[in-house]
Formats: structure tokens, sequence, C-alpha cells
């Protein structure tokens, strides 16, 4: 076990410890990102609009014109195979891509949030669009014609005096992100007072980390926006060699390696913000400032194999990131146990299994964007990547490990854009309180308002993990264990009794008793008492949608576990055949 508070706990690590004694191996990436880049250019330059300067298919949006990056990045960068080096084709794709920015701006710089769907957000000065133009704009400026050049300028100006008035008043990931651009943008339009805010303000973003090294946006980390937190800040540092903001990309990059499913993929049984989605992630600049963060990087690599890395990741590689050494992750490979902060979470590899718990609790949020911490185990095997688990969401008590009273009290109405996200009386779907259990089993003493639960997850073999659910009685309400179960869209679930079911848009429900002992699905097998249903699919609320609809392949396979009024456990097997 690997015991210990806040930071402590990641220093203290075994694996760590062992890691740093290791010798350092380099960490080269920057050719291999070069050739992603010019390998992407062809695609990038064939989807631009030369009437318009615009990117993209469908419904513009002013992210489509992020792309004018990565082709600056090929645009400035002298390689042997770099065809694209001051090429002036090249060079009149990315200024007509900018002026298509400004073409789009409002009076104060900012432009229509846009999605594919249809749907709009209102203005913003959309940080990931400013950030990728101002640092084109410092690749490409000396090479503007002088009207093009005072123009951009103008433009720019226009967006980066907002955001400097308006936009830097709180640590959020966005804001972190335009941070990042203002000092980009201060330098370039020699603006030192912007440089100065944006230093400032990188400070805060620091200072607001957890000592476990992942920031938050209500209560536990934002695990995939901690990627986007990184960004800033690494990118802030290749930049301006500010060495304050170094201990927090070395502890988020501790984090990170631990938070990570063995097959690269973000663990999201601790994310507050995102559920579970099966993206291979490519570290950016920010993690290759450590040698911790250059470990982390060199085994994502590995595990991304020869398949080319997205030109956008690989243009803020080639240009901003730090090759060198980094400390070995090999340790990661054999079994272990690690435990976040004090008991806030743990982490379990035996064998080919790697399992997630987490006693993160907090109540319902009124923000779409927070979700409930319903979901609080997942487990995960080598041959078959994520089984049990998959996250969080809102409205949707069937997500949860256990509910209390009536579930169909909470649900999500079809086209409310604006739903109450508070679960009425009468159903309790996020614990109260969370207590983490370590030992031969891994789980969690749990309460729900006046109800005691538990489960417990135990190795038996390489092949095999059993699953218990509890609930103590007397039980006031109705209680029910819910086992999420990751779905492979287009594949048959099979059953013991009945014919199977491939999964698809259709529903079905099968009621307790019809489907024998088991089901099976995408290489494993569950094994399930006769009081067990299986629904499919269980959707959730999609806060990236206005009205929160969500698809089928967004939804999960969920196997109910009723308990009596007398409490008493519930067990499944998760077998790998």
């Amino acid at each position: 076990m690997r015991p210990g508070s806040g930071f402590a706990i990641l220093c203290a690590c075994a694996w760590w410890l062992a890691a740093a004694e290791a010798p350092a191996a380099e960490v080269r990436f920057k050719d291999r990102c070069l050739a992603d880049v010019v390998r992407a250019v062809p695609e990038i330059l064939a989807s631009q609009d030369p009437r318009t300067g615009r990117f993209g298919t469908g419904i513009w949006l002013v992210t489509d014109q992020d792309v004018m990056l990565p082709l600056a990045a090929a645009w400035a960068t002298k390689g042997r195979n770099n065809p694209y080096y001051r090429d002036p084709k090249v060079l009149q794709a990315i200024m007509a891509a900018g002026d298509a920015l400004i073409a789009d701006q409002d009076e104060t710089g900012q432009w229509e949030f846009r999605k594919k769907d249809g749907s709009t957000w209102g203005r913003i000065y959309m940080p990931w669009t400013y950030s990728r133009w101002i640092r084109s704009y410092g690749l490409i400026r000396d090479a503007m014609p002088p009207e093009r050049r005072e123009r951009w300028v103008k433009g720019l100006r226009l967006g980066f005096a907002g955001i400097s008035r308006d936009r830097l008043r709180h640590v959020h990931n966005i804001p972190s992100h335009l941070a990042m651009a203002l000092y980009f943008a201060g330098r370039y339009l020699d603006e030192p007072a912007w440089m100065q805010q944006a230093a400032e303000f990188m400070h805060k973003v620091v200072a607001a980390q957890h000592p476990d090294g992942y920031w938050s946006e209500h209560s536990g980390p934002v695990v995939n926006y901690g990627f986007v937190y990184v960004d800033a800040v690494g990118t802030y540092y290749a930049v301006s060699g500010d060495a304050a903001v170094l201990p927090a990309l070395r502890k988020s990059a501790i984090f990170h390696m631990n938070f990570t499913y063995p097959d690269g993929t973000p663990v999201e049984t601790v994310d507050e913000r995102n559920p579970y989605r099966k993206d291979h992630v490519v570290p950016g600049a920010g993690f290759t400032m450590t040698a911790e963060g250059r470990g982390y990087v060199a085994r994502q690599l590995r595990l991304q194999g020869d398949a080319p890395i997205a030109a956008d990741y690989a243009a803020s590689l080639l240009l901003y990131g730090q090759e060198g050494p980094g400390l070995p992750a090999g340790e990661l490979e054999g079994d272990y146990d690690f435990v976040l902060g004090e008991g806030s979470a743990a982490v379990r590899r035996r064998g080919p299994w790697f399992l997630v718990v987490s006693a993160m609790t907090c109540p319902v949020a009124n923000n779409r964007w927070i979700q409930d911490r319903q979901n609080l185990f997942s487990v995960y095997h080598d041959k078959v990547g994520l089984i049990l688990g998959g996250g969080n969401t809102k409205l949707q008590p069937g997500w949860s490990t256990f509910t209390v009273g009536d579930p169909s009290l909470l649900s999500h109405r079809q086209g409310d854009e604006e739903p109450k996200f508070q679960p009425p009386p009468g159903i309790l779907h996020v614990p109260s309180r969370a207590k983490l259990v370590t030992g031969e089993s891994l789980g969690l003493d749990l309460e729900y308002g006046r109800q005691r639960c538990a489960v417990r997850l135990r190795v038996i073999d390489p092949n095999r993990i059993e699953c218990m659910w509890s609930a103590t009685g007397p039980c006031e309400q109705s209680v029910a264990g819910h086992v999420t179960v990751l779905p492979r869209m287009k594949e048959k679930v099979g059953r013991a009794e009945g014919e199977g079911v491939v999964l698809s848009e259709d529903a079905f429900v099968w009621p307790a008793g019809t489907f024998g002992g088991w089901i099976e699905h995408a290489g494993f097998r569950i094994s399930t008492p006769r009081s067990a249903a299986v629904r499919w699919p269980v959707l959730p609320h999609n806060p990236y949608r206005k009205d929160g609809r969500a698809e089928a392949g967004e939804g999960r396979l969920v196997i109910d576990l009723p308990f009596s009024s007398e409490g008493g456990e519930q067990r499944i097997g998760v077998e790998i055949p």
C-alpha cells in the first residue's frame, strides 16, 4: 500500500521512488511530431474554402480555424522531410484563416459560440482559437505583407483587450487557457502589461492546484480538463521560463500517470466533469517540462504505437515540448496499490486487473457541467479494457452504485434545456458519506441518508473478479445496486437462457428470472443473482448538448440488483473466458 496524505502520498509511492533511482532514459518525440504535422498538411489544406478562408465542413465554427497552428508549425519548422517549410501556399492558407476570424468578430472581438448541431451558446472569446491565432501570428508575422499584418494586429488587439479587461477573473480551465494566450499576445504585440497580467494569473492557477496534483472546479478532480490546465501552464512555461510553475507540472504528471488506465485512456471514476471515453491521450507539451512528465509522455507514445499523433497535439509538442531524460514508468506494470489524499480514492493493480474506487462525495450541483458523484468504482482488464464503471452523469439514477428510494422520481425530460438537477424528496442516488476500505478486498462503506451500504471488489485470479453490494437492514426505503456495464455497439449481449441481442439503438429489458445466471458481452461474462434485471440503454444527460439528449452509444447496459427490506448482499462475478 502507498499510504500518506496530500502530495506526500504521491512522492512516497513505491513505484515512483523506484523510478527515481532508475536510470533516466532520453525521451525524444520532435522528429515524430514533425512527420505527423507534415502528414496532416494536405488534408488540412484541402478542407479550406479558398473563397472565405474557412476550414471544415457543415456548419462553420471558429474552432474550425484552429488547424492554422499545425500549418504554421509546418511552415516555420525546418526539417529534411518537410516540404512545407516557408511554402507560400501554406502561408497564404494561414493568413486566409485569420482573415476569416476577423470577418466574424463583433465589435468587442467575440464570436458566436456555435456547434455542429446548429445550437448557439452566446458570444465568447473562444480560448482555443485565440491561443492558436496569436501563436500562429508569432510564427508568420515577419513574412506577412504589411497591410495583412496590420489587419491581423488590429483584430488580435481587439480580442485580447477584451480578454485582458473581462476574462481573467477566476481560476477555471477557460480563463487559464486565455491567460496563456494573453502572455503570447503581450509578447508579440508589445504589451508588457498583458504579459505581467498573464503571469500573475498563472501563479493563481498554480496556487489553486490541489496538493494531490489535480485541479478542481467544484469538488474533486476534473481529470480530462486537467490536461487543459497542464497545457495552459506548460505552454506558458515554454515561452516564459517561469520556474515557479514547474512544481505544479510535476505533481500533475504524477497524478495523471496513476489515473490513466493501462491502455492509455483517462480514468473517469474520480472525474467530476466527464464520463468515460475510449480516447487514448497523447499528453501535451506541459507534460514534457519535467522528468516525471516526460516519463508519462514516453509511456503514452509507446501505447500510441504507429498511429499518427493528431496534428494539433503534434504541433504543440513540436513547438513547445522539451525533450530530455524521463523517469521510467515500468514499475506501474507490476502489482501495486495507490491511495490518493487521505483515502479519497484508490487504484489497485493485480495482474491484468486495474480497479479504481472513489470515496469522493458532494451534494448534487445545480450546474450542468458538474456531474453527480454517483458511480463509485471501475473495473478494467487488459484483454478487454474497461468493463464496469464509466463515470458520472446527471438526472440518471440508473448510473448510481446504489439508489435509495424511487429512481423514477429523477429523470431528464426530453427537450428540456434548463432542467432542475436537484433530486426531489424520495430518491437518494449520491452518497452523503463514503469511506475507503483496503485490504484483501477493495471497496467503500457508504451512507445514503440513514441507509448504510457497502461495495467490495476482490480479485480471485487473473481471469475472475468478484463484486459485492450490501445494504444494512431493515431498509426504510427501496434499495438497489446498479452495475454499469460499458457497451460495445454492434456486439452481441448473450445470456444463459434465451436469445441474445446485438446492441443497437433499440431498447430492451430482461426482467429478473428471464435470462438465466449470466450475461456475456465483448469478451467478458458477468454472473448474476436470479433477482437481477438487465436494461438497455440507460442514457445519461449530455451537458454538451443544449437539450441534454444522449445517443444510445453514450448509454450503459445496466444490471439492477434489488434488495429486500431486510437488506443483505448481492454478488456478481466478472470472468474473462
